[in-house]
């Protein structure tokens, strides 16, 4: 009996067993797989709290990382040149270590460094940004730089505009702005390009005083040189496209007593002493933490971008204008709205805004000699 009923029990729930295999099979739906998370390395050559670059990228992870798209370390390595040697010590040991689906750096001084590591580790991606000579060299790196030229268009735009309102403190008759650049070159010549056209075409007789100081550290040379303009030319606007020397360009407007000053690739109201940050108008943006956050969004669609350079502009966040605080509070509403609206219409392609770089012309050598005072 106790057979029978052991046989009729098992019988039972092989019955029962496949009746549940057949309902799921009918009716269950598919289930979509998880979306990936990823799992990357920040390396700074420097240190976090740069409000700058550095600190830029940490709030793109930041952001990615409170979504749950990403897990992620920073490895401060230092800025020093007693530094540099761990730099390419630090890239080969991440990549070496097969942890990480990218590796992220950026700035001028790495290109070196990760073509060494990103040859001997071609099965690791890598990420650099802000730096425009290591297009095409790996095909397992993605170079994302940015269109500085839109972003001159746009600084171009309010500076041109805003010397008109001789209702602003510190703002003169002469429709004369300044261009303190770092070194004669493409990629300091692509913010100047678009520069003078915004500028231009906000003012038809605006007059540009455009030089270089040669130097990217040397504050001295470019706080005689926005003297200069100050006095001797009657500018009004300063824009410091010099690295650590741009803020010469700022000094020289402080003391002079007559005129503002204009920052580049950060929020330099944040960055420069107080006094110098009361009388800077606006920045231009290079938005490193929003390029960041793209790229991850384009690689999750199944796009992706390596051993090429991605150049990144207003329509994809890459750069921008500040519009709070002094912009806000000084600038007239006309000016406000040109500059918003000159923005909208570089998205919408209105405006092409054209680049140095690669440009054989030397259309921008010939705008720039135009439009000296």
């Amino acid at each position: 009996m106790k057979k029978f009923l052991l046989f009729v029990l098992v019988a039972i729930m092989a019955v029962s067993m496949v009746g549940c295999g057949q309902k799921p099979a009918e009716t269950a739906e598919p289930v979509a797989p998880a979306a990936k998370v990823y799992n990357v390395v920040n390396l700074v050559n420097g240190n976090l709290g740069d409000k700058s670059f550095f600190d830029a990228a940490e709030s793109g992870l930041k952001e990615l990382a409170a979504a749950g798209r990403i897990t992620y370390k920073t490895i401060e390595m230092g800025g020093t040149d007693q530094d540099q040697p761990k730099w390419l010590e630090t890239l080969n040991e991440v990549a070496s270590s097969g942890e990480y689906d990218l590796v992220i750096c950026g700035t001028y001084q790495m290109p070196d460094y990760l073509k060494e590591a990103a040859t001997t580790y071609p099965n690791q991606k890598f990420l650099i940004y802000d730096d425009n000579t290591y297009v095409g060299v790996n095909q397992n790196v993605v170079n994302i730089t940015y269109k500085q030229n839109d972003m001159g268009y746009l600084i171009g735009t309010f500076a041109g505009k805003m010397t008109t309102e001789t209702g602003v403190d510190k703002i003169n008759p002469e429709a004369v702005v300044g261009f303190v650049g770092g070194i004669d070159s493409p990629v300091i010549n692509d913010f100047l390009y678009g520069f003078l056209l915004g500028a231009k075409a906000a003012n038809p007789d605006i007059k540009v005083d455009t030089r270089y100081v040669n130097s990217y550290v040397d504050t001295a040379t470019a706080k005689e040189m926005g003297l200069s303009m100050i006095n001797d030319k009657k500018a009004d606007i300063l824009w410091g496209v010099a690295g650590l020397s741009g803020n010469g360009a700022a000094e020289a407007a402080l003391e002079s007593g007559k005129a503002w000053f204009i920052g580049v690739d950060s929020d330099q109201e944040l960055t420069l002493p107080a006094d110098q940050a009361a009388i800077t108008l606006t920045s231009g943006l290079k938005n490193v933490g929003k390029s960041i956050v793209w790229l991850f969004d384009e690689w999750d669609a199944g796009r992706t971008y390596w051993g090429q350079e991605i150049r990144l502009g207003i329509s994809e966040g890459g750069v921008g204008i500040v519009i709070d605080k002094n912009f806000a509070k000084i600038a007239p509403k006309a000016v406000q709205d040109m500059v918003l609206a000159a923005q909208a219409d570089i998205v919408a392609g209105k405006i092409v805004v054209p680049t140095a770089i690669g440009d054989t012309t030397n259309a921008v050598v010939t705008l720039r000699d135009s439009l000296q005072p």
